[in-house]
């Protein structure tokens, strides 16, 4: 019984044969070129991602800050719903601002919260009430995750445009071959096929 062996040559499209078409050393410069602008392209929309996702948490850090409160009527329990949830209500609470001003809002609060208890709460620079900024925790994790799916994104586009570009090529390559078995079978009188 006879086996066959499959032989692999690597880098052939760089190699000088004779069988190699200006055809075939475009596709190879095409998936080099692809490659590495898609490694380089996704490492730099990366970091770039990575840098505005930091920029936007320290901003947010940046623009507000804690204060206590007061809350000024007691707070309502959970409703029947969510009554086994430690869910938060709505309450309208008071706080002073460092000029002296005082401002009243509703804030979350925990059900059932009596008049006058002092929670924290977190403003912004028009004195509004905010959400807490993330932490340090949540920052690396949305700017971990940010970079990487932005790099993996424009990588993943590059090389999407390298393979439709190899696929344009690969038609191409068909038709010089059906171009040139066309001639070769005419030449000498008779068709394959």
């Amino acid at each position: 019984m006879e086996t066959s062996e499959r032989v692999t040559v690597r880098w052939w499209r760089w190699r000088h044969n004779a069988l190699r078409r200006r055809i075939d050393v475009v596709e190879a410069w095409v998936v080099l070129a692809g490659w590495l602008f898609a490694l380089l392209g996704g490492v730099g929309a990366g970091l770039m991602a990575a840098g505005a996702v930091e920029r936007a948490v320290e901003r947010q850090r940046a623009e507000s800050r804690q204060v206590s409160a007061v809350t000024v009527e007691d707070a309502p329990g959970p409703s029947p719903a969510r009554a086994a949830s430690d869910h938060r209500v709505w309450a309208e609470v008071r706080w002073a601002e460092p000029d002296g001003s005082t401002h009243t809002d509703d804030a979350r609060v925990p059900p059932r919260t009596p008049a006058r208890s002092t929670i924290p709460v977190w403003v912004n620079r028009s004195g509004d009430i905010t959400t807490p900024p993330v932490s340090e925790g949540e920052a690396w994790l949305h700017t971990t995750m940010g970079g990487g799916l932005a790099g993996a994104l424009a990588g993943g586009v590059v090389l999407g445009a390298a393979w439709l570009t190899r696929l344009t090529l690969d038609r191409r390559r068909m038709a010089q071959w059906d171009a040139e078995w066309e001639r070769i079978d005419t030449r000498r009188g008779w068709k394959t096929g």
